[in-house]
């Protein structure tokens, strides 16, 4: 329904979701053109989400040890879930059955809800009516929340908020997310500078030994 509130057609929803099977780089090059953004930005900005999966290949490729001939199909099921699931198993063959089971089923549910969205936003008419701009933003901020628990995390979020809204006047549809990106390397400079101010010695002595209780 994202997709086909950001102007995208059928066709086009669908072999979306076919070649990239990643929501999080969907969503973003879903919303990027929806915002009127240029198609290179738009998915520049869902290629660079998408490279934590380059990560996740380097690691799988070892647990799992595929075939060569399997390995450029089964690069296409390299996501979270799939990683998750592979790493827990206890054997590589539990491995390869887990990243199977997952990837196949998650593939075709993906692809199937995603023809039933399309066909449900065009059944509805108007999707700007309805507030499907808005799912995008919302499905990130729903998978983001939870995973931010340390001080160094919720800053990160925030200076990614805070560029990417900010730069929304002044910069084409698009480019403000890929600016978001510096937020990272931003905070951990900071982070890093604190540290070097004010450093903790865990084996420095106490001034005064602690005195026995009588």
């Amino acid at each position: 329904m994202t997709s086909a509130g950001g102007g995208l057609t059928l066709l086009q929803t669908c072999v979306l979701s076919l070649l990239v099977f990643t929501g999080a780089s969907q969503f973003a090059l879903v919303g990027a053109l929806a915002a009127g953004g240029n198609p290179f930005t738009a998915a520049a900005g869902a290629f660079f989400l998408g490279v934590r999966n380059a990560f996740y290949g380097l690691r799988l490729s070892q647990l799992l040890a595929l075939p060569r001939a399997v390995r450029p199909a089964a690069a296409q099921w390299v996501i979270d879930e799939t990683t998750a699931v592979a790493l827990a198993q206890p054997t590589r063959r539990s491995a390869r059955i887990g990243f199977t089971v997952t990837g196949l089923t998650l593939y075709v549910l993906w692809n199937l809800t995603t023809l039933l969205g399309a066909l449900g936003a065009g059944a509805i008419g108007d999707t700007d009516a309805w507030g499907l701009d808005a799912a995008g933003p919302a499905v990130f901020l729903a998978l983001l929340a939870p995973m931010l628990k340390t001080t160094l995390e919720r800053a990160v979020a925030g200076l990614a908020v805070f560029l990417g809204l900010g730069l929304l006047p002044v910069l084409p549809a698009g480019v403000p997310v890929l600016v978001a990106a510096l937020a990272a390397p931003i905070a951990l400079y900071g982070a890093g500078r604190r540290a070097t101010r004010n450093p903790v010695d865990a084996d420095e002595a106490p001034d005064e030994a602690p005195k026995e209780e009588r």
